[in-house]
């Protein structure tokens, strides 16, 4: 077991929220910048830190852990986070939420006609609300930023992205050399990736002994070779955050102004290098001036606050439903912490923090999470008995009298043995051919596979539903799945 101070972790957690704040503040007034960037400290006012949706969306993603618990943590059930509280429709945030109001399912929702942003920033700049819910526990810490980044970047490289920050950042409470942070996040993306690609690029850079503006020339120069990449993508504003980190040699200020130097999405790479630091390291590394620079508030630009807000009759005032403060963040994620942690390889102490190395390398290892990735256009369900994946074998799209191909899995959750049948409710006109029945066998590892083909009628409407009921001979459960289909 794994064994972390109760002390030590609630300061990580507030350096981490703290370090966040501080370099969105910094690098906020320079986002977009596409040229190298001259900054030597804060740019803002005093007093307060500059809203960023970096922290906005987090703080979403931490109401919904509240409401439903780690078990239900999905991407189906965040995309209705999405919808209901959160307003920007900007970029893949607008293509995912246009793709949840058409009907089609996180992750599809992250896919579809999602070519220009599916690798972009989005996700992999939310995930230290999985790492702080996580500490540690880094596949869980990978899991839940998969479902997370798959409702708006599909299986695009910010998925990857994200995948490789949230385990160096849960890994970070547990270890803090960065070079094996680093290692531990590649451990967790496939080295097809441009992601591994980027990272491992900076890496021989600052090993070769090349400067941190000679590897950030050589970052973008790969970015702009990539007609699928360019500016504002993952793998090049990961890499910036990687080159304040290293060539910042563990000095706070320095990490955070080498990476706002490279430009681009400068808030993003800041804010990522600063909250890493603050969980290596504590509140010991952040600098006392930057913090009364910008206080403890958290300032909101991307939430729908009007829904978010209650009416508190005990002491009269609006409060949020999601936290204002880092302190008040912080200390929410350590009442969560126990529920997250339940059953899991960590535990929080009130005595030493301890490192089982055999169960760490376990850990940070990835065994267990490259099956997370999802297919191309691929969701899940589930019901009381079972767990259920749907996949289109070619895209959402279909024409009049067109063939579409879909794929189910089904995982049983008891041990029983029970037969199933499939029924197709669809539109006027449609068909549909494959198997009606099938059994489960009482093993858990014994999945039922098959196929079916969807054939349009002459009439195909924007949007079309075809619903797909399970029911089990002797039990009272059922599922019904909705199969959008896009005209």
């Amino acid at each position: 077991m794994m064994k972390i101070n109760r002390a030590e972790l609630r300061d990580k957690i507030y350096a981490c929220w703290m370090g966040k704040n501080l370099g969105g503040t910094l690098g906020t007034p320079f986002e977009n910048t596409r040229s190298v960037i001259e900054v030597d400290g804060m740019t803002t006012p005093p007093g307060k830190p500059l809203p960023n949706d970096d922290l906005d969306l987090q703080l979403v993603w931490l109401l919904a852990m509240a409401d439903v618990g780690p078990k239900n943590i999905n991407a189906s059930l965040l995309g209705e986070y999405w919808l209901e509280y959160i307003t920007p429709f900007w970029a893949e945030y607008g293509r995912c939420k246009a793709n949840m109001r058409d009907g089609l399912i996180p992750p599809v929702s992250g896919q579809y006609r999602n070519e220009e942003w599916c690798n972009s920033n989005g996700a992999w700049i939310r995930t230290e609300i999985w790492a702080t819910l996580c500490p540690g526990d880094i596949p869980q810490a990978v899991k839940f930023a998969t479902e997370d980044s798959g409702v708006d970047h599909g299986r695009g490289e910010g998925m990857y992205a994200a995948r490789f920050v949230a385990a160096m950042e849960s890994a970070a409470f547990f270890e803090s050399d960065l070079r094996t942070l680093i290692n531990i996040g590649l451990r967790h993306i496939p080295e097809s990736c441009r992601m591994f690609r980027f990272v491992n690029t900076v890496t021989e850079c600052f090993d070769s002994g090349k400067t941190w503006l000679e590897t950030r020339n050589i970052i973008t120069d790969m970015a702009l070779e990539d007609p699928a990449l360019g500016w504002f993508q993952a793998p090049a504003n990961v890499s910036y955050a990687l080159i304040g980190l290293l060539w910042g040699a563990g000095d706070f200020k320095e990490s955070l102004l080498i990476a706002v130097r490279c430009g681009d999405d400068t808030d993003c790479s800041a804010a990522t290098a600063g909250s890493l630091l603050g969980i290596m390291h504590g509140t010991a590394i952040l600098p006392e001036d930057w913090c009364r620079h910008i206080g403890d508030e958290i300032i909101t630009c991307s939430l729908a606050t009007a829904v978010l807000k209650t009416y508190n009759e005990v002491n009269p005032r609006e409060h949020f439903m999601v936290p204002y403060t880092c302190t008040d963040l912080t200390d929410r994620v350590m009442e969560l912490i126990p529920v997250t942690l339940y059953g899991r390889q960590v535990q929080v102490v009130d005595g030493e923090t301890a490192r089982d190395e055999a169960t760490w390398n376990w850990l940070r290892e990835g065994w267990g999470t490259a099956e997370l990735v999802p297919d191309s256009y691929e969701f899940s369900a589930e019901s009381i008995l079972a767990k259920y994946t749907v996949r289109y074998v070619e895209t959402p799209d279909i024409a009049p009298l067109e063939e579409r191909h879909i794929k189910l899995r089904v995982h049983h959750k008891f041990l029983g043995q029970k037969g199933m049948k499939f029924r197709w409710i669809l539109p006027e006109g449609w068909s549909v051919k494959g198997r009606q029945t099938a059994m489960l066998e009482a093993v858990h590892w014994w999945d039922v596979n098959t196929d079916f083909t969807i054939t349009a009628g002459e009439t195909v409407e924007a949007k079309n539903v075809a619903i797909l009921q399970i029911t089990f001979e002797g039990h009272h459960d059922m599922a019904l799945i909705p199969v959008q289909f896009m005209g």
